[in-house]
Formats: structure tokens, C-alpha cells, sequence
């Protein structure tokens, strides 16, 4: 060591650094700008996609093969586009084409590669072009480039000699796809326009080549870094289901396809072999947890069913047990509504369908040839979901086997069967930002005037002088006798002047007020006045008078609402009366027991967050449904427009940043059955919780007895 280093202190390259805190510090003198920084962390670190697809189409081939490669391998690809030279093409539904103008062969190619590193070349590592003609296994394709490293310049397909050309040179046949890397495509862009110029050829796969070859010394490889690009070329009159030679199975892409049967059927055949290669995989990885459980100290014992899944999950204390939900083949007796028997239908009953067709599939499997069972009668049914493994099912059946000489005999069998959890996949969503203007839309009855004012300082602090990008439209519900007197007595001059206030102290703030007559306030009639006034674009937030709104649930009201996609229906956290939750005692802080006494109220459907083009197309629809009679509409809110007219994703999720106070809320009678008994059981459940219930109970009956 250095000889300061020897006496205690740090010596050269040996600096002992130790962090410092630096303080945050902001100029007064400067107006105040906020940072703005990426949606997602890897566009702020410089990552990439991974893989881009370019399928070649013509005008022949863009109704037919194009749209079986669509509908075989499309989806499996991250992100795929199909280039044509057709002007002004009508494009099949669910296709994304890109039209160049020009049918010429060597056009297009040049047209795409130049379009593809214009908009793509910096959002992707790798690029993989391929005809429509062309059978590519996509999941192997994905497999491939995660073996290959990016900093190369790759240039690999199927390589082939140029006719009189150079023997070492190749270049990579279009027709069995070829992957060209970011780094190759960067430094070919360049030489572009030069090899249209000057290299000519009839094949534009050949022209590629040729160019990639002159400008930047780089030939077509099937081999790189220990990956091999397998290929089979098919024969005429070929029979996929007939094809057992290895090099078929192995291959990456298959070339030509001729029509779009053989293209399902390619499709199917060799869905079936990766299938069949999971089984055994499956198989071979039970084998080895087998054999491995045999060494540990469980031994045998420690193998849990089925092989490979997790345990079930171990409770650890009574509070934890997962409950089993029964059912047969007509009934369940677990009902979401809260009831003891309902009906068995929709997704749950052709759940208990699939699961008994796949418990007979199982025993058959397992008997067969010397016996045949067939259902008889479902005596007992069981289910239960493990978030630790997935749906766990116990079945009794009452079954018919029958032997091989044509004996039969009744008997039941209980069986298990689990359902576990798959892959999780991320839903890919259209981008939203937090910058979009929410228009707030608050009605309000003379039931709600007292808490009118509690609504409007919580807004005004943490909307208004914070400058969040928020809005807010009151919608004054006047009952028809009030509505006559309005010019001696107006019920909602009060609000008005607090309305005024508010536009005083906030000069640049103004809040508009739409008045409306009668007797039922229909949630869906009031919406169709607000929707008349407002630009098709704007994003409503339909609020209640006990909402508190804040900054953090606005953000989730513009990230949660994507236009012409998703509409968004928060549950609000309702708190429970705190005469019976505390019955005199102190209230709990906020802070210490946030979300505690009180429930997430799942009867309400007072907020929610839309856009209005959504809700005037959804409208539309209802219109042409129940014609004149608007007498209908006193029976529905905006949940239920959206639920049955529109084809939007319906998000229906607690909100934690929406907390209510506890009040009783008057119910009209006038609403629809079903509307005024959601009521109800809203005002009912919002008391307060089971365990507070049964304390004030027992409390009266002591006093009572005493």
C-alpha cells in the first residue's frame, strides 16, 4: 500500500468516497416548469423492441395469401406490416399495408428497406423480411434472435450463389425470409440510393444482396453464432400431415405456398409438432422432479400433484382457509350477488362442462381398451381458485363402465382435476399520456346542497391551485315545483354565489352551470344534455357530490380512459358511520388507518371517466334499440349503455385516491326497481362492518337487560 494509505489516510486510487445529499434548490426568480420525462423506463435508457416483421405482398396475393399469413402467424409477431406496391388498396380488416405507389419489383424492396429504417430503425434490434408466400414459424424466429448477439452485422437467411457471380459471394433467397440486424440496416441506408442506380437484377432479393455485398463487404450466412436458419422447400402436391422428415420439422420457414388451404394447413401441422414437443418436455421435466424428490430428505412423499405444479397453498391460521364453492351441473351455491343458489350459466357453467368432458377424456384415457366410462349424473361438485397454482376442481361421478364384451355396472369415482395458472401476457393498450384535459360533470339535487361546499373547497385546492388540467360543468337539477318558483325563491342561489366566489378568487376560472327540469333524474337523460354541449374529444369525469377529488385519481382517470378502446368505472372507498365504527370514542388518523373502517361500495356506479365520442356512439346504438320509449332510460345509467351498446373495455376497479365520508343517501323512489334497490343496499352495507355491527348490538341488548 501507498504510504499515506499505511498510516490511516486514503492514498492515490484509493479515495475514500462517501455520498453527500445534495439539496434540492429552485430559483424563486424563475417560473416553475415541470420535468417531463418518458412513459416507460426503457425510452429513457435506450432500449429497443426486438423484433420487426416486413411481409412483401402484391396485388394478386394481398386478398389471399397476405391474409392467411395474417391470420396463421401475425399475432405471434411483436409488431408486423405488409408492404405492397398498389396505390389507394382496400385493405383487409384487421391489416396494416403501407403503399408505395409502384409495382416494380426492385422498387418495392428499395421503397421498404428505406421505410422500415426511416420509421423503425431506431425502435428495433432485429428485422425480418419475408414474403406472403412464406410459411415462417414465428415463436422459432423470436427463439432465434435471443440467441443472437446485436452488436453484429447480421445479414442471414437462406444463402444462395449469384448466377455467374463470385463463388464466395451470396446473397439470402426472399422467399424463405431473411433477418437483417439495426446495425446493418444503419449502414446500408446510406448506400440506398447508389444501388438503385447502378446494381441491376431482375430478382429484388438478388438486388439486396448484391448491394449489402458491394457497399459493405457482408455476405448471407445460415449459420451464426451456433444458430442455424433451417429451411425446407416444398414440393408440388405436398401433404404437410404426411411430412415426418426431420429437416421439416427443424425448418424456420417454408417456401412456396401456393394458397392459402396449404398455408392453414402448414399452420396446423406444425402447431401439432410444437405441441407434441411440449408434451415431451412436460413429460421429461415430471420424470426428472421425480427422481430428484427421491434424494431430498421428503423423499417420495415431497412430490406434489400434479407433477411440476405448485403445492396447494398452506394456510396459517383459519382466517387464511381458502373455501371450496359447490355446484352441479344446474346450480352454484356461491353466487356472486350474495345469494345461496343461482342458476348455472355463462362462463361458469362451460367451466363444470369442460371440466367433467375433461375428467371422462382422462379416465378413458387411463382404462382403455379394457374399459369405457360414460357419465351418468354429476352428483357432487367442488372448485376453489389457489392464487398459489390456479382452479382446483373435486368431482363425484356417478358413471356407466362398460367392458370390452359388453358387460356394463354403475359405480361413482371421485375425482380431482386442477386448472393452473398459464403464462401471464401483457395486454398490449394504445398510449394515453397524464396531459389530457378532464372535464368534470357534477349534478346536483337539493338533497345534496349541504355538501356542495365541502365538494368545492376540496377542488378548488386540489385542482385549481395546483393548475391540474381539470374542468368542472355543475348541472343544477331543478324539481318541477321548484323550477316554477325559481324567480321568487331559487333553491340553488347559494351555490351560485359560492360559484362566484370562486371565479372572483380565480380570474382565469369559469365554471358553468346547465339547469334542468323534472322529476327523475335519469343519469343517462342528464349525460345526453351535458354530451350536446362539450367537443366530441373531451374526457368526462361524471362525479358525486361526496367525492373528493385529488391529483392522483385524475391522473388515473386520463391513464385508465383510452379513446374509441376503454371506459373506466372506479368504486370508490366509502367510510362506514363512525357512530357505530367508534361509538364515541375518538376517530382513528387518516393516516395510520387509511382504508380501514369502510368498504370499497361495489353498488355504485355514480363515477365513472369517458370519452364523449364513445359515449355519443354507444348512444346512437341505444337510440336505434328502444326508439321513442324513453321511459327506458329512467331504468339505466352510463354503466349499463356502455355494457350492452358499445364494444369498449369496461374497467371496473377499486380507487383508493376516491374516499368518501360517510352519509345516508336519500334513494329516489321514482328510479327503476333495480336502481333504488342498488341504493339500498349501498346505504345498508356503508353502516358499518359485520364485527360493528354485532358490538353495538350487544351493547343495546346490555343496556337494555340492565
Amino acid at each position: 500500500a501507498p504510504p499515506r494509505a499505511a498510516e490511516g489516510r486514503p492514498g492515490p486510487g484509493h479515495e475514500d468516497f462517501r455520498p453527500r445529499i445534495v439539496p434540492y434548490y429552485r430559483d424563486p426568480n424563475k417560473p416553475y416548469k415541470k420535468v417531463l420525462r418518458t412513459r416507460y423506463i426503457q425510452t429513457e435508457l435506450g432500449f429497443h423492441e426486438r423484433l420487426f416483421v416486413a411481409v412483401l405482398t402484391s396485388r394478386a396475393t394481398l386478398n389471399t395469401l397476405a391474409v392467411a399469413v395474417n391470420k396463421t402467424v401475425a399475432h405471434h409477431f411483436p409488431r408486423l406490416l405488409y408492404f405492397s406496391g398498389l396505390r389507394s388498396a382496400k385493405v383487409p380488416h384487421g391489416m396494416v399495408l403501407v403503399a408505395h405507389g409502384d409495382e416494380r419489383p426492385i422498387w418495392l424492396m428499395y421503397e421498404t428497406v428505406n421505410y422500415i429504417h426511416q420509421h423503425f430503425g431506431s425502435d428495433y434490434d432485429w428485422f425480418y423480411v419475408m414474403q406472403d408466400d412464406t410459411y415462417a414459424q414465428a415463436e422459432q424466429v423470436k427463439a432465434l434472435v435471443t440467441h443472437l448477439s446485436i452488436n453484429q452485422d447480421v445479414y442471414l437467411g437462406r444463402a444462395e450463389e449469384f448466377i455467374g457471380g463470385d463463388e464466395q459471394a451470396r446473397y439470402c433467397h426472399g422467399g424463405f425470409g431473411y433477418l437483417l440486424s439495426r446495425s446493418l440496416l444503419l449502414k446500408l441506408q446510406p448506400h440506398l440510393d447508389s444501388c438503385r442506380n447502378e446494381i441491376l437484377s431482375v430478382r429484388p432479393d438478388e438486388w439486396l444482396g448484391r448491394c449489402i455485398i458491394d457497399f459493405l463487404g457482408i455476405t448471407c450466412v445460415s449459420q451464426l453464432q451456433g444458430q442455424h436458419y433451417h429451411t425446407y422447400e416444398l414440393a408440388k402436391n405436398t401433404e404437410p400431415e404426411k411430412e415426418e422428415e426431420e429437416e421439416f420439422q427443424a425448418a424456420l420457414a417454408v417456401h412456396p405456398v401456393s394458397d392459402m388451404t396449404l398455408m392453414y394447413r402448414l399452420h396446423k401441422q406444425f402447431s401439432r409438432i410444437q405441441l407434441d414437443r411440449v408434451y415431451q418436455e412436460i413429460q421429461d421435466l415430471q420424470m426428472q422432479i421425480r427422481n430428484l424428490t427421491a434424494l431430498t430428505p421428503a423423499g417420495e412423499a415431497g412430490v406434489t400433484w400434479p407433477v411440476g405444479i405448485n403445492a396447494p397453498f398452506l394456510p396459517k391460521s383459519r382466517f387464511e382457509v381458502i373455501s371450496w364453492d359447490y355446484f352441479t351441473e344446474q346450480h352454484l351455491f356461491s353466487c356472486p350477488d350474495g345469494s345461496p343458489k343461482c342458476e348455472l350459466s355463462g362462463a361458469s357453467q362451460a367451466d363444470v362442462s369442460d371440466i367433467i368432458e375433461s375428467a371422462l377424456e382422462q379416465l378413458n384415457r387411463l382404462y382403455q381398451p379394457l374399459l369405457r366410462f360414460s357419465k351418468r349424473q354429476l352428483l357432487n361438485g367442488y372448485r376453489r381458485f389457489d392464487p398459489t397454482r390456479g382452479m382446483e376442481y373435486t368431482l363425484d361421478l356417478l358413471l356407466e363402465a362398460a367392458t370390452q364384451k359388453g358387460h356394463s355396472h354403475v359405480l361413482a369415482k371421485r375425482v380431482s382435476l386442477v386448472r393452473p395458472l398459464s403464462k401471464v401476457e401483457i395486454i398490449p393498450m394504445p398510449y394515453v399520456t397524464e396531459a389530457t384535459r378532464v372535464q368534470l360533470v357534477l349534478p346536483l339535487t337539493v338533497q345534496d346542497l349541504d355538501f356542495v361546499a365541502n365538494f368545492l373547497d376540496t377542488f378548488a385546492m386540489n385542482t385549481l391551485d395546483t393548475h391540474d388540467n381539470a374542468l368542472l360543468t355543475l348541472l343544477f337539477i331543478y324539481h318541477p315545483y321548484d323550477a316554477q318558483r325559481v324567480g321568487q325563491v331559487d333553491v340553488f342561489a347559494g351555490v351560485k354565489a359560492m360559484v362566484g366566489e370562486l371565479e372572483k378568487r380565480y380570474a382565469e376560472v369559469k365554471i358553468p352551470w346547465i339547469s334542468v327540469k323534472t322529476e327523475v333524474p335519469s343519469q343517462v337523460k342528464l349525460m345526453d344534455i351535458v354530451s350536446k354541449k362539450h367537443p366530441v374529444d373531451t374526457l368526462f369525469f361524471l362525479a358525486s357530490v361526496w367525492t373528493e377529488i385529488n391529483m392522483e385519481f385524475l391522473n388515473r382517470c386520463r391513464m385508465n380512459t383510452i379513446s374509441n378502446w376503454q371506459v373506466f368505472f372506479p368504486v370508490h372507498f366509502q367510510e362506514f358511520n363512525p357512530a357505530l365504527v367508534y361509538r364515541g370514542e375518538q376517530t382513528a388518523s387518516s393516516s395510520t388507518d387509511f382504508l380501514r373502517d369502510g368498504h370499497f361500495d361495489r353498488h355504485s356506479f355514480a363515477e365513472a371517466c369517458f370519452y364523449n365520442s364513445d359515449y355519443m356512439t354507444a348512444r346512437t346504438k341505444l337510440a336505434a334499440d328502444i326508439l321513442d320509449r324513453d321511459e327506458v332510460l329512467e331504468s339505466m345509467e352510463v354503466f349499463d349503455v356502455f355494457l350492452h351498446y358499445s364494444g369498449l373495455h369496461l374497467f371496473r376497479a377499486v380507487e383508493p385516491g376516491l374516499v368518501q365520508k360517510y352519509t345516508l343517501r336519500s334513494c329516489n323512489p321514482r328510479l327503476s326497481e333495480e336502481l333504488y334497490h342498488r341504493c339500498v343496499l349501498s346505504n345498508l352495507e356503508g353502516l358499518a362492518s359485520r364485527s360493528h355491527l354485532a358490538m353495538a348490538l350487544f351493547e343495546q341488548e346490555q343496556a337494555n337487560s340492565t
